[in-house]
């Protein structure tokens, strides 16, 4: 069989082999979800040591990669076709959100349970059935080396949850010379494609003051009163809408956390507040830093004596969609029709790695998956009868990649 071979891209077929690996990748998936692995919670090394070991005993060894402190922060694994083409990578958490309150949950966070079709558990839909369907379709492109080209890696991360993406970011930005033309995120949910996402500017405002005692007969500037004015002017300022059906989400801004004065009987001198502003093509990240220090300026001149406010940026990542025409899109929707899901595109309000890979020029899909309920809540689960068709739709889009006609 030639990698120009159609009979590489049979849907039936694919589907079929999906069907015959669905207990084996359930068995995985159960087994990753009664490991814990809370973000900066719980310690990594037993889902990272279970995933590891699984690997290895498919031959697909892999290496771990170092964060801060020389702690793993993510597994990857190579594999390599029958000659040079292009290269994917395969992105799946390991790491999970807290449980909550455990007594409320039918079965324990990390019970594994299956009920009805459904199995339980926190991780289970984001994304260790994820995880478990790459780790897969990888043992069986290895099988298969020699009927297509190019490369594929897995990448399993464990620093996803805490919002640091440490897995990510160790495994692209040390290796800046690799080739990487797209990356496929094994987030949950049937029902669409994400195909892209509205960014992020997230910013302290340091808001001054002048201190000074609260009973005096002298009022001084209250940082706290200048910043609640600052914050007044944010929230009533125009934002620009949809710019249209490629990316129909508006942009939004929101002051999501406040601190400043202690006690009664001093007037603070500094207020400290975040704002998250959500970026869309109409609302780049000069453009939302351009609105922040304007209405800071304003606010500075109308409370003569203080300090100017300075605006500090933490978090800055772009808004992405990918084009129709996109080979990474058209590839995973045509793979889903020919394995039965009826799906559709679509631009999520949150932003994911999707947003940080965009602004290393890396086209990602950020959302493809099983069906599932409870994704960060409580009872936490996934249908099972939804890993085959999803199973079958990764592996035939890859192959349609990997094997140009």
């Amino acid at each position: 069989m030639t990698r120009h071979d159609n009979s590489v891209l049979d849907a039936t077929g694919l589907l079929q082999a999906a069907h015959a690996d669905h207990d084996a990748v359930v068995k995985l998936t159960r087994e990753l979800v009664r490991i814990p692995s809370r973000g900066g919670i719980d310690s990594y090394d037993p889902v990272l040591d279970y995933m590891a070991s699984w690997l290895t005993e498919h031959d697909l060894p892999c290496r771990r990669l170092p964060g801060p402190g020389r702690s793993t922060v993510a597994l990857a694994c190579e594999i390599t076709g029958a000659g040079p083409g292009p290269r994917y990578v395969l992105d799946a958490c390991l790491d999970t959100a807290p449980f909550g309150d455990e007594n409320a949950w039918t079965y324990p966070p990390t019970s594994g349970e299956i009920t009805g079709g459904w199995l339980h558990g926190r991780g289970s839909s984001d994304s260790k059935a994820g995880a478990a369907i790459f780790a897969h379709i990888a043992a069986r492109l290895q099988q298969t080396a020699d009927q297509w080209s190019g490369g594929v890696a897995l990448l399993f991360d464990v620093d996803e949850h805490t919002g640091a993406f440490g897995g990510a970011k160790a495994y692209f930005e040390d290796e800046p010379g690799a080739r990487v033309d797209g990356v496929m995120i094994g987030y949950p949910g049937l029902d669409h494609l994400v195909i892209g996402g509205r960014g992020v500017l997230r910013a302290r405002v340091h808001v001054h003051g002048v201190a000074g005692h609260s009973g005096a007969s002298k009022t001084t500037p209250s940082a706290i009163a200048k910043a609640a004015m600052l914050i007044s002017r944010l929230h009533d300022a125009p934002l620009p809408g949809p710019v249209g059906p490629d990316f129909p989400l508006p942009a939004k801004l929101t002051v999501t956390a406040i601190n400043g004065g202690e006690g009664y009987s001093t007037v603070p001198d500094l207020c400290t507040f975040n704002v998250d502003v959500r970026l869309t093509p109409a609302l780049g990240d000069r453009a939302a830093l351009d609105l922040l220090r304007s209405a800071a300026a304003d606010i500075d001149a109308a409370w003569p004596g203080t300090q100017p406010t300075q605006v500090e940026i933490t978090t800055r990542w772009p808004s992405f969609a990918l084009a129709e025409g996109e080979p990474l899109r058209a590839a995973l929707l045509s793979s889903a029709a020919a394995a039965g899901v009826k799906t559709s595109v679509k631009v999520a309000g949150p932003s994911n790695i999707g947003n940080y890979l965009a602004g290393r020029g890396i086209p990602a899909t950020a959302g493809f998956g099983v069906d599932y309920r409870g994704l960060h809540g409580t009872d936490e689960q996934i249908a099972l009868e939804t890993i085959p068709p999803v199973h079958a739709t990764y592996h035939r889009a890859l192959l349609t990649l990997l094997n140009p006609s």
